[in-house]
C-alpha cells in the first residue's frame, strides 16, 4: 500500500476501508435547558419577522442574551445561528454575552452624551457615576434619548430621568426603580368625549370618500414631518395607486439628536395620532399597519399598546391589523428602508433605490410610510379645514411646525409655532431668552444632520426649502441653541462621534469616513483640506442620508465659525 493510501486509511477517507462517524453535528450544540426556556417563553409557532421582538422578550426575562439562549432561539425558529447573531449584535440595546464574558450587573444606568446633554454636563455626570456606583451597577454612555429639553438625561433600566444628578440616579438604581413611568394622558374615553373618532366613523360610513380626504390634505400643504417633507396627500395617492395588498409603517423612531416632538404628542394625546393613522389606512386600503417606536420611549410603547387594545375592542380598527414594533437602539432605523428591514426582523440596513418603498416596501408590498406627527394633524386638518393649517405659517410659509428646542435657553421644550418662524423669534418669544450670562452664537436648525448656522443667520425662516442655500436643512425641526460659552469644533466633534457610532457599516464612505473624520477632528489643529475632501466623499458616495449628511457639521464650522478653528 502506498503512502497516500496509508494516509487515507488513517483519516477515514472514502475508499480507505473505514467509515469515520461524527459524535455530534458541527457547530454550537443546543443546550436542552435553554431550549426549554425559549420554548416556554415564546411558544409556537414563531414568525421570522418577529425575531427582534423575541430578542426583546428574552432580554426582558433574563437581563441579557446568552450564547445558549441565542443558540436555542435559532433552533426554535429553524434559523441559522448567524442570522440570529447578526441581528442581536447589530442593535445597541441588546446585551449579547458570550461564554467567556461577564454577565452585566443587575442595573444599568445609561447616560445620554448627545449634544444637548453634553452642554448640560453629561461628561461630568458620567465620571461621577462611575466613581460612586457600586459593583452591581453598570454605567455606560448612550446616544440621544429624545428628552433634550430635560438635559442631562439618564435611564435606569427603563426608567428615564431628566435634569438629574448623581444622588437621584444612584438612589433609583438602589431602589430598583427601573420601570417606565406612564405620564398622564388623554385616554380613549377622554378623547371620544372631545369628539374623537367621529371623523373616522364618517369615513367608514361613507360620508367622506378617500379622494375627499386626499384633496383636503393637498389643500393644506401638509408635508411629511419626519424630516423629508414630501407632500402627504400625494404620497397617499401614489401608494393607493399600486395594486394591493398594501401595508403601512408609522415611523416613531425619532432618533435625531435634539428631537422629541413625537414623544410629547404621544405622551399627552395619543389618540389624535391613532385616529389619523386609522384614517390613512382606510384611505390607502392598508391591510396591516406596523407602528415602529424607538426603544428609548418605553412609556409610549406601553400606553400605546394599552390604548390600541381599547381601540380594537371598540371596533374602530376592524378595517386594519395593527402591530407595535419596538426598536432596539439604532438611529439608522429612522431612515424608512432601514426601518422596513427592521420590521422584517433583520438588521437595519438601508436599501438601494429604486425601487422605492411606496412600491416595494415591507415584504415586497406597496407600503405607506408616515411620520407619527404627520398623522397627528390629519383630524384637525379635515375638521377645521385645510385653510386653518395652511394659513398657520409666517414669512410666506405654510402650516404649523413643532420645533424641539434645547440648549442654552431659559425654557426649552416643544414649541408649536407657525412654519417659517425664525430662531431669534423662538429664543425670545417662545423660550424666554438665553440663559443669563450667555450670548447667542449659533444653532442647529435640524438636529445633528441639519448643519450648524451662526447667530448672524438667526432671521432665516425655519422651514422646508429655506436653509439649503446656507448648506443646512430643517429635517424634523430639532433646534439646539449654542452660546459664546461653546466651541463649535467641540460641537461638531460630538455630532461626528454620534454618526460614527450610529453608522450601520454597510457602505465604505460612511463607515470609514465618519471614523476617519473623528480621528482628524480630535487633533488640536484641523487638517481642513483633508476634512473638506472627506466630507465631499461621504456626501457623494454614501448610500443613505446618514453618511450624506455626516459632513454638514464640518462644512458649517469651516464656513461660519473660522474663529473657533
Amino acid at each position: 500500500m502506498g503512502v497516500v493510501s496509508n494516509i487515507a486509511q488513517k483519516r477515514g477517507h472514502p475508499g480507505s476501508g473505514r467509515k469515520k462517524t461524527r459524535g455530534q453535528p458541527k457547530g454550537r450544540q443546543v443546550n436542552p435547558e435553554a431550549l426549554t426556556e425559549i420554548q416556554s417563553l415564546l411558544g409556537a409557532p414563531t414568525r421570522r419577522d418577529l425575531l427582534i421582538e423575541y430578542l426583546h422578550q428574552i432580554q426582558d426575562k433574563f437581563g441579557y442574551l446568552s450564547s445558549d439562549h441565542l443558540t436555542a432561539l435559532a433552533a426554535h425558529m429553524k434559523l441559522a445561528l448567524t442570522e440570529v447573531y447578526e441581528v442581536a449584535t447589530f442593535y445597541a440595546h441588546f446585551d449579547v454575552v458570550r461564554d467567556d464574558e461577564q454577565i452585566p450587573p443587575a442595573v444599568t444606568i445609561r447616560v445620554c452624551d448627545s449634544i444637548s446633554c453634553q452642554l448640560a454636563g453629561a461628561d461630568q455626570l458620567i465620571d461621577e457615576l462611575k466613581s460612586n456606583a457600586g459593583s452591581d451597577v453598570r454605567v455606560v454612555r448612550a446616544p440621544c434619548m429624545g428628552r433634550c429639553d430635560m438635559a442631562p438625561v439618564a435611564e435606569v433600566g427603563h426608567h428615564h430621568m431628566g435634569n438629574v444628578g448623581v444622588p437621584a440616579l444612584l438612589d433609583a438604581a438602589e431602589q430598583r426603580q427601573i420601570h417606565p413611568v406612564i405620564p398622564a394622558y388623554i385616554d380613549l374615553d377622554g378623547y371620544r368625549k372631545e369628539g374623537g373618532y367621529q371623523l373616522l366613523q364618517k369615513c367608514l360610513d361613507g360620508d367622506y370618500s378617500p379622494e375627499d380626504i386626499i384633496e383636503k390634505l393637498n389643500e393644506s400643504s401638509l408635508q411629511g414631518l419626519g424630516g423629508a417633507g414630501f407632500p402627504t396627500g400625494r404620497k397617499w395617492s401614489i401608494v393607493r395607486g399600486f395594486e394591493g395588498p398594501r401595508l403601512m409603517a408609522v415611523n416613531g423612531d425619532e432618533g435625531e439628536p435634539g428631537t422629541f416632538k413625537d414623544r410629547v404628542y404621544m405622551e399627552s394625546d395619543p389618540h389624535r395620532f391613532i385616529e389619523g393613522m386609522l384614517i390613512a389606512a382606510w384611505v390607502v386600503g392598508v391591510e396591516t399597519c406596523f407602528i415602529y417606536m424607538r426603544d428609548e420611549y418605553p412609556a409610549v410603547i406601553k400606553l400605546l399598546k394599552t390604548e390600541l387594545d381599547k381601540v380594537r375592542a371598540a371596533g374602530l380598527a376592524d378595517h386594519v391589523e395593527l402591530e407595535v414594533r419596538r426598536g432596539a437602539g439604532a438611529y439608522i432605523c429612522g431612515e424608512e428602508s432601514s426601518m422596513i428591514e427592521s420590521i422584517e426582523g433583520k438588521r437595519g440596513l438601508p436599501r438601494n433605490r429604486p425601487p422605492y418603498v411606496a412600491e416595494v416596501g415591507i415584504f415586497g408590498r406597496p407600503t405607506l410610510v408616515n411620520n407619527l406627527e404627520t398623522l397627528y394633524w390629519v383630524r384637525d386638518i379635515v375638521e377645521k379645514g385645510p385653510a386653518w393649517f395652511a394659513n398657520g405659517g409666517t414669512n410666506d410659509r405654510k402650516g404649523w411646525r413643532s420645533y424641539s428646542v434645547s440648549g442654552r435657553v431659559n425654557n426649552p421644550g416643544m414649541k408649536l409655532a407657525p412654519a417659517g418662524t425664525t430662531v431669534n423669534d423662538l429664543i425670545e418669544n417662545y423660550c424666554g431668552g438665553m440663559i443669563e450670562g450667555h450670548s447667542f452664537k449659533g444653532y442647529l436648525p435640524g438636529g445633528a444632520s441639519g448643519g450648524i448656522l451662526p447667530a448672524s443667520l438667526g432671521d432665516v425662516p425655519l422651514d422646508f426649502g429655506t436653509l439649503q442655500e446656507h448648506g443646512c436643512f430643517i429635517g424634523s425641526a430639532a433646534v439646539v441653541i449654542f452660546s459664546d460659552h461653546d466651541n463649535m469644533k467641540d460641537v461638531a466633534l460630538n455630532l461626528m462621534r454620534f454618526f460614527e457610532d450610529e453608522s450601520c457599516g454597510q457602505c465604505t464612505p460612511c463607515r470609514v469616513g465618519t471614523e476617519k473624520a473623528v480621528k482628524l477632528m480630535v487633533k488640536p489643529q484641523w487638517d481642513t483640506g483633508l476634512l473638506n475632501e472627506l466630507s465631499t466623499v461621504m456626501t457623494d458616495a454614501s448610500i443613505c442620508g446618514l453618511g450624506q449628511a455626516a459632513g454638514n457639521p464640518i462644512n458649517c464650522v469651516l464656513k461660519y465659525f473660522k474663529e473657533d478653528l
